[in-house]
């Protein structure tokens, strides 16, 4: 691992020719390069806890690349997984000639969400019903068509800050204008949006909000993150999941939850609902569902999947060419198994507390930022901000920077790019994150 400082600009030819051909050959609007040549590197390989650029340097990920790598990157289980299912089967007919994986995978999503959920926190026992996807906004956007063929009601009650996703639909509730705002004449119109909650008191108010809109009887779901990722590592005061629970089955409006990032243990429990104890209509998942194939699920409670979702006569209603790819489904079965073989929910309980004790005590010899560390296992956030009180974005951007030239990998996250994220792979290990935040400490310093 990389830990002394690197040089300003970690080009070489190899990078170099890269990021030409994509300067050449790529939109413009999609792989950001920084005029000095200081950002991006070019990943040639990733295990575990490390990724390997080009030019053969070391980095420590903390961002499990966007979640995804869970149980570390190329777990050796998943990667077996994938390649006996490419040898058996490569390609099949999402909707039309079924393969056995699927139906395995199915009936595991079911038995780890809704079965276990209604066992451990209801009466009786649910199943749940999936409609398979290949990205994390068509798992929302599935459940966006649920609810409005369940309920009758376009409505859909959003939340400030969320992400869903940028396919239109999932856009719709997407509470960034960043990302609204250029297509706004091209959206459907069907989205309320309501602030997210900070503290116990911003929840009490938000919910009596939540209740009066939908008391009006236009909205057919509530869609909510547990916890905002891209929002900045926003935490929501224990029992608002529960308040919109019961403020939902009073007005038979849907409770949406959008697990894609949080799920998969990333909060020290297998889905972040969990730590409310609330069982939603619907789950999206996706991220650290497979390790590291495009495939993401929506599940929902089984008699409602039945009651809105007609049975195929011969066509399906909502489908694609790659639905429930069958390299994608093996190796889900195999992340999942991975998961808990190595008591990963467990570990990043663990890790998560340990990591927000270290980052804690950033501010006890810092006298130029002010810290606001939060988080729910291995999904934490620290907000910088100026001592006048403003968003230190510029400053954020710059620690970035800097800890990649020092051989760590971390995200700005949050409206302004003000928070510093830390989402490592579930398998890291103590040493490495105080390796880490030792590092950001020095950084910090420099500046």
């Amino acid at each position: 691992m990389l830990q002394g400082a690197q040089p300003s600009t970690i080009r070489d030819d190899a990078t170099a020719r890269v990021l030409q051909s994509l300067r050449d050959f790529e939109s413009p609007n999609v792989t950001y390069q920084a005029p000095d040549g200081s950002w991006p590197i070019v990943w040639a390989s990733a295990r575990g806890m490390q990724v390997v650029d080009l030019a053969g340097r070391a980095y420590l990920d903390l961002t499990a690349a966007f979640g995804v790598a869970a149980a570390g990157h190329a777990n050796r289980r998943v990667v077996q997984a994938a390649t006996r299912q490419m040898r058996r089967l490569l390609h099949a007919m999402g909707d039309v000639h079924p393969h056995p994986v699927k139906a395995e995978l199915a009936q595991l999503l079911s038995q780890i969400t809704f079965e276990r959920w209604t066992a451990k926190f209801t009466t009786g026992v649910v199943r749940g019903r999936t409609v398979f996807g290949n990205s994390g906004f068509e798992a929302v956007e599935v459940a966006l068509k649920t609810a409005m063929l369940a309920t009758g009601r376009r409505g859909v009650l959003a939340f400030e800050r969320g992400y869903h996703g940028l396919g239109y639909g999932a856009l719709e509730v997407t509470g960034r204008d960043l990302f609204r705002l250029p297509f706004l004449k091209q959206l459907g119109g069907f989205a309320a949006f309501m602030p997210f909650p900070d503290s116990p008191e911003t929840s009490g108010a938000v919910l009596e909000r939540v209740d009066e809109q939908l008391r009006l009887g236009k909205l057919g779901a509530v869609l909510v993150e547990p916890i905002q990722g891209r929002g900045g590592i926003r935490v929501p005061p224990r029992g608002f999941l529960r308040g919109l629970r019961t403020v939902c089955d009073a007005h038979g409006v849907l409770l949406i939850a959008d697990e894609v990032y949080t799920g998969f243990g990333r909060t020290g429990h297998w889905f972040a609902c969990e730590d409310d104890a609330v069982v939603p209509d619907l789950v999206c998942l996706g991220k650290a569902l497979t390790g590291g194939f495009p495939l993401s699920a929506c599940v929902g409670r089984a008699e409602l999947m039945a009651g809105a979702w007609p049975a195929s006569a011969g066509e399906a209603l909502h489908t694609s060419t790659f639905l429930g790819h069958p390299v994608g489904c093996a190796m889900a079965l195999a992340q999942i198994a991975e998961i808990d073989r190595l008591e990963l929910v467990r570990q990043s309980a663990v890790r998560g507390r340990e990591l927000r004790n270290l980052l804690g005590a950033l501010g006890v010899a810092n006298s130029k930022f002010r810290f606001a560390v939060r988080g729910r296992g291995l999904m934490v956030g620290v907000e910088v901000s100026r001592l006048d009180g403003r968003p230190a974005t510029r400053e954020v951007w710059e620690v970035v920077r800097r800890m990649l030239h020092r051989g760590f990998l971390v995200l700005p996250e949050g409206e302004h790019g003000e928070v510093l994220a830390f989402t490592p792979p579930l398998i890291v290990r103590r040493s490495q994150l105080s390796a880490t935040v030792e590092t950001l400490r020095n950084v910090l310093d420099e500046l």
